[in-house]
């Protein structure tokens, strides 16, 4: 099967949405040492853990990336 390469507006696409996701994981991850609710607790938990599987696809996609840039 032949490598897929993202065009470069993708590849600044998937770097916008891998960083969103990061600061997300980041805020949950902080969030929950400041929490006294436990069902809350449990839902930022849970936005973590979809965020860590949302960063892990991004990541195959980020493989095909373009990064050099001759114009």
């Amino acid at each position: 099967m032949e490598k897929e390469i993202l065009a470069y507006h993708e590849t600044m696409e998937t770097h916008e949405i891998l960083n969103l996701k990061t600061v997300c994981l980041l805020k949950s991850k902080l969030m929950q040492g400041l929490c006294f609710d436990n069902d809350l607790k449990a839902l930022m938990e849970k936005d973590v853990q979809q965020s860590i599987a949302a960063i892990n696809e991004l990541k195959e996609f980020y493989k095909g990336a373009r990064t050099n840039y001759i114009g």
